[in-house]
């Protein structure tokens, strides 16, 4: 969806402003063509970042429609995980992927060798571990060529700023951009938008989210093993490091946020929370197992969001709305699962539901419906940039996960003026650089203390 469809707050129209100044005040003095894809050129993508999440965007990438289009190369700090991805696709699209050994590429620095495959207006896809991206993305600036970035985008105030200004100079150089909160892209989740923003449920007055389920990615580490390096070990398991992903808070939870979020057509000004960590046994990871949020609104609505990862307990995985005028389930099951649907009261009951989404034939995945619009945009060069959403949609993230790992309530002021960047230098940083965080003599890395450590979550 487009950003002109949400409604700022006035701190959100600052931070807008601001990133706008700072954009044009980077960019001075630096020629700035207008880039698009010509008409009839067949599109050429590069995919850095070969993980499950990778590996599907491209198929979704090369499943689109419209003109040609092909994978041409491919980058991952990893050999294997490039290798696996390689084949899974070269399966899935055979007369797609063009993708010799001279344009797979390893290491920290090999993003630069496959964007640099590209031609202005092709498509990188950023896939990587979200630290990663305002790396990723300036160079693909640099270079012209449009993006497509995985949620989150940022993990911390500073590159939270840091990317409200590369989105506003991709923009000034007419750079199409997808943001993957594929929320938006639900067509159940836009019919019921429309119908909220219409007023079919009168004024929200409280908002609701879970995603409680057993331990799922790299929640949960054990300590490192011989023969692989600190930071090679982080970056495989970046659910478990702040730095890399912003733990499982942010990874896991920011679709339920995001789409919530866009319901009220506001984000939360700020947060209170609660949160701990059980059963741990010989784990060396960051990450509570529990997390129980209080977003406010400027208006002061509530919206509350429960997260959990542990064995044996009941699991909840969807969201609500509640209004002066009835209720709404936003997601059935999962980040954007149909039907949503509306009541007339505020138990979701079938008896009173009173409207049940329906999706149009072939427009059921929103993962396709996201690339299918990005890439509609490129080919008729029609403005396109998610980035201040997905900026925004990291930021209220990251809200509550400071909340809880700090013991105090925090403003989204605070979290974006937050002078704390977990991992500065990173474009600097190579496999066997000291990683952003190290172990403590135990083998341990330091763990949010609430309470303990109020201004930093560790």
């Amino acid at each position: 969806m487009s950003n002109t469809q949400e409604n700022l707050t006035s701190r959100r129209e600052f931070l807008k402003n601001t990133s706008r100044v700072a954009a044009a005040t980077a960019l001075a003095g630096v020629a700035i063509p207008h880039v698009h894809a010509a008409e009839n050129n067949t599109l050429q993508v590069a995919l850095v970042g070969c993980g499950g999440r990778g590996s599907g965007a491209a198929v979704q990438a090369l499943s689109t429609k419209g003109g040609p289009i092909k994978l041409v190369a491919m980058a991952d700090a990893f050999e294997d995980r490039l290798n696996n991805s390689f084949n899974e696709l070269k399966r899935s699209k055979p007369d797609q992927v063009d993708v010799p050994q001279d344009r797979k590429f390893v290491g920290y620095d090999a993003y630069k060798k496959a964007l640099d495959c590209l031609k202005p207006g092709d498509v990188a896809i950023f896939a990587t571990p979200p630290a990663f991206r305002w790396v990723h993305f300036t160079y693909a600036i640099e270079k012209g060529l449009n993006v497509f970035m995985e949620k989150p985008v940022t993990v911390d105030g500073p590159t939270s700023k840091r990317m409200l200004k590369l989105g506003e100079a991709a923009t000034a150089k007419n750079l199409k951009v997808g943001v993957g909160l594929m929320s938006r892209h639900s067509r159940a989740l836009q019919d019921l938008a429309k119908r909220v923003h219409d007023g079919e449920l009168g004024e929200i007055i409280l908002q609701r989210g879970y995603r409680m389920h057993g331990p799922v990615g790299f929640f949960s580490s054990p300590p490192k093993p011989p023969g692989i390096t600190e930071m090679n070990y982080q970056v495989r398991r970046f659910h478990s490091f702040l730095w890399a992903s912003g733990g499982n808070y942010s990874d896991f939870y920011i679709h339920i946020i995001d789409h919530l979020g866009w319901m009220k057509n506001a984000w939360p000004v700020k947060a209170q929370a609660l949160g701990g960590r059980h059963y741990r046994g010989d784990s060396v990871d960051q990450n509570f197992d529990i997390y129980a949020v209080e977003y406010t609104y400027a208006d002061g609505t509530k919206f509350n969001f429960d997260g959990r990862c542990m064995t044996g307990c009941d699991d909840i995985y969807s969201s609500y709305i509640h209004g002066t005028k009835g209720s709404a389930i936003v997601s059935k099951s999962g980040d954007c699962g149909m039907p949503s649907a509306i009541f007339k009261g505020q138990t979701p009951r079938r008896s009173d539901m009173i409207w049940e989404s329906k999706v149009p034939a072939g427009q059921g995945d929103p993962y396709q419906n996201e690339w299918d619009a990005l890439v509609a945009a490129i080919r008729a060069d029609k403005p396109y940039n998610e980035v201040e959403r997905g900026v925004m949609a990291s930021a209220a993230t990251s809200l509550g996960r400071m909340a809880a790992h700090t013991g105090r309530e925090v403003t989204m002021e605070e979290l974006l003026d937050c002078e704390h960047e977990f991992a500065p230098g990173l474009d600097k940083l190579d496999a066997n650089s000291p990683a952003p965080l190290m172990p403590g003599p135990d083998g341990k890395y330091p763990v949010p203390q609430p309470g303990k450590n109020r201004q930093r979550e560790y």
